[in-house]
Formats: C-alpha cells, structure tokens, sequence
C-alpha cells in the first residue's frame, strides 16, 4: 500500500506490517484514504484530531447556514380596512425579519364566485410591501382559497422605508405651503 506520512511526505508502496510499525512508533493511526485506488492509499495520523477539526467544520458550515422560515398570515375577501392595516403591518415585521410569507384568502360560500376580490386584496399587500419583500408566487386559487407567497429582499428595505422618522418630517414642509396658500 502507498504510505504517506504524518509530515505528508510520501513514502511509496510499502508492505501492510512495515506501515504499522511506522505509525505505531510515531504514536499515531493508520488510516485508508484512499482504499479505490491502486495500490490503497494510507496515511499516518492523529485520527482522533481529524476527526474533530472534521467536526468543527461541519458545525461552522451549519452556523453560516440559514433556515428558510415561513410563516403564514390569512385574510378573508370582506376585510375591514383596518384589519388589513393590521395584518399588513404582520407581514411587514415577517419580511423584516427575513421569513418568507405565505398569504392566503380564504373563501366560504358564495364569495367564491367573486376570485378577484381576494386577487385585488393580495396584489395591493403585494404592492403596498414591494419595499419589503417581492412576490415570489402570484395569487394562485386552491380550491377555496387563493394563496400568494413574498420573498424578504435580499439587501433589507429601501433606505425611504427602513427610517420612518424621516418621512413625517419630509411630509411636513411640503404641507405647510398649502396651508398658507389657502389662507
């Protein structure tokens, strides 16, 4: 078998008993790396410590990992205005905090034969969040409900949207100019 040893120098093809005699008077393992190949690739190594720093960087690669949350929020096509303020305002906090957002309408009876009340209420969600998230889905009728899904974007909120402070204050002078002017 090819020999390579714990300074990863490569020793060439040597019997079985002669690499075990090598490891063991370096106080490491032997271990088949390459057992495929022709003739088995061996290496001398701390097997204990590789497997380790394997282990480390597995639980590194699953930390810079992100779960893809989804969170779901439904509407009905007879929605009072402020209901929907509220519930817009739900999958505003979901989209800022990067989940994405299954919205669903749900239809009993008869309101089933009016499908684009419920596609009107999920465009304008979609048009009134475009600063927050982007559809991913467009509305779509399931049986008795019509479901549309949003992505957060990728970059977070347009910048007009993230500082809500700065909005009041800009509305503000504009205003005041027509006050006056009504005077």
């Amino acid at each position: 078998m090819r020999l390579i040893d714990h300074t990863g120098e490569n020793r060439g093809v040597v019997p079985v008993g002669r690499a075990l005699q090598i490891a063991t008077d370096a106080n490491l393992d032997l271990v088949e790396v390459a057992a495929d190949a022709r003739p088995p690739v061996v290496r001398i190594m701390d097997y204990g410590k590789w497997r380790y720093e394997q282990e480390q960087k597995a639980k590194q690669a699953r930390k810079h990992q992100s779960q893809i949350v989804i969170k779901e929020i439904k509407f009905r096509p007879k929605i009072d205005p402020h209901d929907y303020a509220t519930k817009k305002g739900h999958v505003e906090r979901f989209l800022r905090n990067k989940d994405k957002v299954k919205v669903t309408i749900m239809f009993r009876g008869r309101e089933l034969l009016h499908p684009e009340r419920g596609e009107s209420i999920l465009l304008r969600l979609a048009d009134d969040l475009k600063d927050f998230g982007t559809v991913e889905s467009k509305p779509n009728l399931d049986g008795r409900n019509m479901v549309m899904m949003l992505n957060p974007l990728k970059d977070g909120p347009a910048p007009s949207a993230r500082s809500g402070s700065d909005t009041p204050a800009a509305a503000t002078p504009a205003a005041a100019p027509a006050n006056s002017e009504t005077e």
